[in-house]
């Protein structure tokens, strides 16, 4: 009999599904979330993975396939998701899982393609994973082209009259620089703070940007990076992500105070210039 795990955080589909599954003789187990899905993952020997992509949390379903992909490489996996636009996020990742259904799943269609996968499966053989730094390097220019996008988008903030090197001004430098402190983690050195952050600040000063501008702005790249991570998460090497993710927010927030420094610093002359 085919051994499947089922995850999925929806009681109601938890109950319903399983049923319908063990009648066409799937034997079934079921996990709520990501913690119990692991345990299970761990412990017992499956052919399937079929979990929804967001279990609690956005994307938790790619957690679940990861940690099966490493624990048991031949089993199939295949991700529920509700929003059929996910596709193109998909393709990135296609790789990873083997197929993907749309909610509201059709039961025939679900059955049929799982037997079909299994019959026509190959040995998962894994890419080489990327740490954190080797992502972003890799991204680096998609990353910028979304910050640009993501800060035009802002009326409040002052973009309308720049060009798009201007809007990027010294960020791609302070992202370069990220990925070094995120090389030196191993190093337990705090994140150094170099010309591209003071830079950045005296440019945003000359550009008439508030200060509040930059705080904004550098959530909104902080933000970018992550779902980025996030949205290649099945290629990561995830053993050094959490040390990772708190060394990009100390670098960041490093960064910024030094961005920060340096525009109030520019700005004063400016005013005293304006109340002499």
């Amino acid at each position: 009999m085919t051994k499947l795990l089922f995850v999925d955080d929806e009681p109601t589909i938890r109950l319903t599904l399983p049923l319908i599954l063990e009648m066409h003789e799937f034997e079934v187990k079921s996990a709520a979330n990501v913690t119990d899905a692991l345990k299970l993952i761990q412990s017992e020997k499956f052919d399937v993975l079929l979990s929804d992509l967001n279990i609690g949390e956005p994307s938790d379903g790619f957690t679940v396939v990861s940690a099966m992909r490493r624990v048991q490489p031949d089993a199939l996996t295949i991700i529920i998701t509700g929003y059929p636009a996910f596709e193109t996020a998909l393709e990135a990742i296609r790789g990873q899982v083997d197929d993907y259904i749309v909610k509201p799943a059709n039961t025939e269609e679900l059955i049929d393609t799982i037997r079909h996968k299994l019959q026509n499966r190959s040995r998962f053989i894994p890419s080489q994973r990327l740490n954190v730094s080797e992502l972003i390097d890799k991204n680096a220019e998609e990353i910028m082209g979304r910050y640009i996008e993501e800060l035009r988008k802002r009326p409040e903030i002052p973009t309308q009259s720049l060009s798009d090197d201007e809007v990027r001004n010294s960020l791609p430098k302070v992202l370069k620089e990220l990925v070094r402190d995120l090389q030196q983690r191993q190093e337990k050195k705090m994140p150094s703070v170099t010309e591209a952050a003071e830079e950045h600040g005296k440019l945003r000063a000359q550009q008439k940007f508030k200060i509040l501008d930059l705080v904004d702005e550098m959530r909104i790249l902080r933000n970018i990076i992550y779902t980025t991570i996030q949205e290649n998460l099945l290629m990561v090497e995830v053993s050094s992500l959490i040390p990772d993710m708190v060394r990009i927010s100390n670098s960041l927030d490093a960064r910024l105070r030094e961005a920060m420094t340096t525009f109030i610093r520019d700005c004063k002359p400016a005013m005293l210039k304006k109340t002499a």
